[in-house]
């Protein structure tokens, strides 16, 4: 780690080491906020932010007489909580800040109907008395677009911003340096300085809003507030999209191909069978039964309201389910596995993976995207190590593979600022058996992760028991040699723990992240309602 200050064994980059450093995500804090001009933007194109200067002026010359300049300024940056607070300070605005607006053309049928699909949302007069409905797809496809558009774009993103700095120049509360103006006097019409000025205004943009918290810590508390309404309204009103989704539709596809199916988990799901899979004795549908379980588990969360604001939880939770189930499917179809020797990671991975969710369950909701950003770090030093070899070492592919760990530490291409913590957990290094303690759940791991992490590890007994054996010829004094005999596997009842100990943590997680439980019930209904899952200890049955 070149380069990198290193306090301990965790290493950031000097310019996060000064501790001034923030990353904040804009689209998730502020979109919600500005939803009113990306709305506008989307639907009637660019150039419409014209009409908003436009009212910005007739606005401010309609409150001129309050006095309040700069603050009447700041509230029509285009923020549905600064025209909330608007409306408070001056009643009389209300009418005057909508009938300006319809003057613009900036409150058409469409923006009016993707707004009203949002309850609680700041400045409800905007639109006037109108009920809260949920959104037909035109609404979702608007609002759609209306991010997508700030996503892709940087210069969407640019006028939105700008509309704070319009305000404050019609304002004459504005000030800069020399060059910012001279940029900002043709903007944005003249092209050849678009990129610059662009740039120039999502910089100033963020910069002023972090002065605005350096000096009022609680300022955007109202716009969070919001922000959190959004994320989770969307949660109910559309549904998770997957990749294979949206090229199946592009080529025509309604169904899988011929023998997708052994490679595709909701395939398995039984919500169109009248039978339920069962756990045979045999250990015959052990794979399908986890498939299923897996299934329901992704269909409760996606059916359920999520917290889309605060994701790191969901995700973090849903993640290690995902990848514990994902392992033990893939194991489930080789019987040679079903063993101590060759299966003892799952054992051990549904072990820490248990003690893993409970632990971080008593922590604050920060440790999710420590957790994270641990990992994040860890994807960077992997990066920076890989890096390492010589021209004459790497082999086809080589480049993107680094670029694919370079993608997942999350870092900015410029700006470096991903830490990278090299203690043994995310934890602070803290151990898993001490967080197998403080979750109450060290029993479990003496009996369960021990035994396992001692054949994973490969403790000299479990290779003396597994791989080797004694050679029987007299004279060569009983020594051990390497044994050339296969572990048969195909233990049905180590196996059928595995499974038991993959539902609980399914079912363990879906209760931690409170989700909705008729979505639980709902997902789950193809099961016995006497199903001895449900009843299975959680500490028994993984070292069989």
């Amino acid at each position: 780690m070149v380069g990198h200050v290193r306090k301990g064994r965790v290493y950031k980059s000097p310019l996060a080491a000064t501790g001034v450093l923030g990353i904040e995500n804009w689209i998730k804090d502020d979109f919600p906020d500005l939803l009113w001009p990306a709305l506008v933007l989307a639907e009637h194109g660019n150039d419409s932010i014209r009409r908003f200067v436009k009212w910005q002026k007739a606005v401010q010359e309609s409150l001129a007489h309050h006095g309040e300049v700069a603050f009447v300024a700041e509230s029509l940056d285009g923020r549905l909580t600064h025209l909330a607070g608007l409306a408070e300070k001056f009643p009389n605005s209300v009418g005057i800040v909508v009938s300006e607006a319809d003057r613009q053309g900036l409150l058409s049928a469409g923006v009016v109907r993707a707004l009203v699909s949002y309850p609680f949302r700041p400045a409800p007069w905007l639109v006037g008395d109108i009920e809260v409905k949920p959104p037909a797809q035109p609404d979702l496809d608007l609002i759609r677009d209306a991010l997508l558009s700030v996503l892709r774009g940087g210069h969407r993103e640019a006028l939105i911003k700008c509309l704070r700095t319009w305000s404050a120049v019609q304002a004459g509360t504005f000030s800069s340096d020399a060059q910012m103006i001279e940029l900002l006097k043709d903007y944005p019409g003249n092209l050849d300085n678009r990129a610059a000025a662009d740039s120039m205004v999502r910089a100033s943009w963020g910069a002023h809003k972090a002065m605005v918290k350096f000096n009022d810590p609680g300022y955007f508390d109202e716009a969070i507030k919001w922000a959190r309404v959004f994320w989770g309204v969307n949660s109910m009103t559309s549904r998770c999209v997957r990749k294979r989704a949206v090229e199946n539709s592009h080529d025509g596809r309604t169904e899988p191909d011929d023998g997708e199916p052994a490679g595709n988990i909701a395939s398995a799901a039984h919500s169109d069978q009248a039978e339920p899979t069962s756990m045979s004795v045999d250990g015959e549908n052990l794979r399908r039964f986890t498939m299923d379980v897996m299934s329901s588990f992704v269909e409760a969360l996606e059916t359920a309201p999520a917290h889309l604001y605060s994701n790191e939880r969901q995700e973090v939770i849903s993640g290690l389910v995902a990848r514990a189930g994902r392992d033990l499917i893939a194991v489930l179809g080789a019987p040679d596995l079903w063993c101590l020797e060759h299966g003892a990671h799952i054992s051990r991975m549904l072990v820490e993976t248990k003690i893993n969710l409970h632990w971080m369950a008593r922590q604050d909701p920060a440790i999710y995207r420590q957790f994270q950003e641990y990992g994040a770090g860890k994807a960077k030093l992997y990066a920076r190590i890989s890096d390492e070899l010589p021209d004459d070492a790497r082999t086809a592919g080589f480049r993107e593979s680094i670029d694919e760990l370079q993608r997942l530490s999350h870092n900015h291409d410029v700006v470096d600022h991903r830490t990278v913590d090299t203690r043994d957990t995310f934890a602070g290094g803290k151990s898993i058996r001490a967080m197998a303690e403080e979750a109450g759940l060290l029993d479990f791991y003496r009996q369960a992760y021990s035994l396992s992490s001692g054949v994973a590890h490969s403790e000299w007994w479990s290779v003396e028991t597994h791989a080797m054996e004694p050679c029987w010829n007299v004279l060569h004094g009983m020594h051990l040699i390497p044994s050339l005999s296969l572990n048969p596997g195909g233990n049905v009842e180590l196996a059928g723990s595995w499974v038991e100990q993959f539902y609980s943590l399914a079912r363990e997680g879906l209760g931690i992240l409170g989700t909705d439980e008729d979505a639980v019930t709902a997902a789950f209904a193809w099961m016995n309602a006497d199903d001895d899952l449900s009843e299975a200890p959680d500490n028994e049955g993984l070292v069989s």
